[in-house]
């Protein structure tokens, strides 16, 4: 409820502002093409980027989000390989695709404007094949592709807004008093954000046709979307009025299952095995879902009984699952010798085994091991940011926080959006005893997120800080005033919003 509350929130506040502000600017500054419908003309592919990077600042910041490397590498790379078996999906926008997590055990997932799209913890379990989380992901790239969202945004009407407004009020009230949020958000705004949020049937029956498309093109079982749908509206009887998330901004139908159905009947059956990452990551959301003590016990439960089914897969994985929970309890030589078990079952090395491995050499105090482990890891997925960061982590563990050092700012000029990399280079710099460096990284970390007068703070605290060069004032006086600016143009923004 924290972050469906967050979401929502996010999303119409982002809405307000770049409708009222920004959007007009853009659209006229850019000069940007539509794809077609006067309704879209409003929000240009830059704006629908831009509205898009707004909510997932705050999404980022809650502690729900899945800020989880191998959760999110595996996503990404399974879920932009469904891009690229149909690359027009990224249409005449060209969106890069962003995917991540969120903790949460209802069954849903969702597309935000501009290419980003979130599954939840609980989706990810209830998905009984690759297939099957592939008809999701691809359902949602649909909508992205045919920029439903935009559509959706772009037909609103000024009136609108203002029920709108009162939904931001009462979803951040509730917060912290979750009887005001309540009677906040009451007097029909409830109905006006399902009106928002939800897409239309047609929305739905074109995400469906393009999200069969890019199953088919890339070699998946196209039954596995007929099959998730299904046990969905099964669910959808079972729960009555509590229906699954899912079915709640995704609304399913007897007509659009036959719809389905029929696109594919003429198609062949195509068999295609799971990747032991899918299961893998499985074990490793079941374990981030719920970090609890009692949740840790009820995942080893499933997982001993996961044991019995005999499957080298399934042993694979329960076994990681294991080994990841006896790290989570400090149990650090358990840990190790149930992960040396799960790589002998899976018959190869993989990146979620590798990444685990890495993380418990570092919390059993072998960084020498852990640096070894995370150089081999570095050379097999070079293009893994994960990999980069605990990397960077057995450096700084090993004493060598200099060659860290350098390692991490070359990376912050490769990726200068990470917001990964500077808070490793501030701890890189702490082990290094500089103080102002320190601070200074920490800022570029909190303004990456969004969170301008944190950044501010810690500005501050770098410019007290004994070993702070004039060198280092210089910078942190052109990054205080680029912030306080910045920080000026939200709160005007949010200020025309309100009107």
């Amino acid at each position: 409820m924290r972050f469906r509350r967050l979401f929502l929130a996010a999303a119409v506040a982002a809405c307000l502002a770049s409708q009222s502000v920004l959007a007009p600017q853009l659209a006229t500054a850019q000069n940007l093409p539509n794809l077609g419908g006067s309704e879209r003309e409003d929000l240009s592919p830059l704006m629908e980027r831009k509205l898009g990077e707004q909510i997932m600042r705050d999404i980022r910041r809650d502690n729900d989000y899945l800020n989880d490397a191998p959760t999110l590498e595996y996503l990404n790379g399974f879920g932009n390989s469904l891009v690229e078996a149909r690359p027009e999906v990224r249409g005449e926008a060209g969106f890069d695709f962003l995917f991540f997590a969120v903790r949460d055990p209802a069954l849903n997932a969702f597309a935000l404007p501009g290419g980003f799209i979130g599954v939840y913890s609980g989706l990810m379990l209830a998905a009984q094949s690759e297939s099957e989380l592939a008809s999701v992901l691809a359902h949602e790239i649909g909508h992205v592709s045919q920029r439903h969202i935009a559509r959706m945004l772009g037909s609103q009407k000024q009136d609108m807004l203002i029920p709108l407004a009162a939904m931001v009020l009462g979803a951040l009230a509730a917060r912290s008093s979750p009887d005001l949020g309540m009677a906040t958000m009451m007097g029909g705004q409830g109905y006006a954000m399902q009106r928002q949020l939800n897409f239309s049937r047609d929305a739905e029956r074109e995400a469906d046709r393009v999200g069969l498309q890019i199953l088919g093109e890339g070699g998946f079982d196209t039954s596995g979307m007929v099959a998730f749908f299904g046990r969905l509206q099964t669910a959808t009887r079972a729960y009555s009025e509590n229906a699954p998330a899912y079915l709640q901004s995704h609304p399913l139908t007897t007509e659009r299952i036959a719809d389905i159905q029929a696109r594919i009947r003429d198609q062949r059956y195509r068999q295609r095995a799971d990747s032991i990452e899918f299961q893998l990551i499985r074990a490793r959301v079941r374990v981030l879902q719920d970090p609890s003590a009692q949740g840790l016990r009820e995942a080893a439960a499933l997982f001993e009984s996961q044991l019995q089914q005999k499957s080298r897969v399934q042993t694979a994985a329960a076994k990681y699952g294991l080994a990841f929970i006896a790290l989570k309890q400090g149990k650090n030589e358990q840990a190790q010798a149930l992960l040396e078990e799960a790589r002998t079952a899976a018959l190869k090395n993989s990146a979620p085994l590798a990444a685990l491995g890495i993380e418990a050499r570092l919390a059993a105090g072998q960084p020498a091991l852990a640096l070894k482990e995370a150089q081999a890891a570095r050379t097999a997925y070079p293009l893994s940011r994960g990999f980069a960061m605990q990397y960077a982590d057995a450096l700084t563990a090993s004493g060598k926080s200099d060659e860290a050092v350098r390692f991490l700012r070359d990376q912050s000029q490769l990726y200068r959006s990470d917001v990964e990399v500077q808070q490793h280079l501030a701890s890189a710099y702490a082990a290094q005893g500089k103080q102002a460096l320190q601070h200074m990284a920490l800022a570029e970390a909190y303004a990456l997120n969004g969170a301008l007068p944190a950044a501010l703070d810690q500005l501050g605290i770098a410019r007290k800080a004994p070993d702070a060069s004039f060198y280092d004032q210089s910078i942190i006086d052109a990054r205080e005033r680029e912030f306080q600016e910045r920080r000026r143009e939200e709160l005007k923004e949010s200020r025309e919003a309100r009107k």
